[in-house]
């Protein structure tokens, strides 16, 4: 199967060895994305949910350059600093999905890159 990348320049460029997604037939494979600016790089400044907004509309020019929309999400990993948090984040994700919402995990970790409260990272399927 052949494999292709995915880049926008609506999304954070990647601050790593990896793609912004891969998409492999009609399954795309979306990195995580933080909070950063795409026209500055930096983290945006604000609260818990400034930071899940960016994510969020991150996520979101990049699953459009694959050619899709949110609804082809099948699932979404959710990394949070601080698990009091996790209310706050699905109120956001509620004002970006509706039902049928994809299967998903929150998980807590100790740290995240350039010092973000929130990574997000998913799969979608097209067609």
């Amino acid at each position: 199967m052949s494999k292709s990348v995915i880049n926008t320049d609506k999304a954070p460029a990647a601050i790593g060895t990896y793609s912004q997604a891969i998409r492999a037939g009609d399954t795309v494979y979306l990195s995580g994305q933080i909070p950063l600016d795409p026209g500055t790089m930096e983290l945006v400044e604000g609260d818990f949910e400034a930071q899940t907004v960016r994510v969020f509309e991150n996520l979101k020019a990049v699953v459009e350059a694959a050619g899709g929309s949110f609804a082809d999400i099948v699932k979404l990993n959710i990394f949070l600093t601080d698990l009091a948090h996790f209310a706050n984040g699905n109120e956001c994700m509620g004002r970006y999905f509706a039902q049928p919402y994809p299967a998903r995990a929150a998980i807590a970790c100790a740290s995240l890159p350039r010092g973000a409260q929130v990574e997000m990272d998913g799969i979608l399927v097209l067609g």
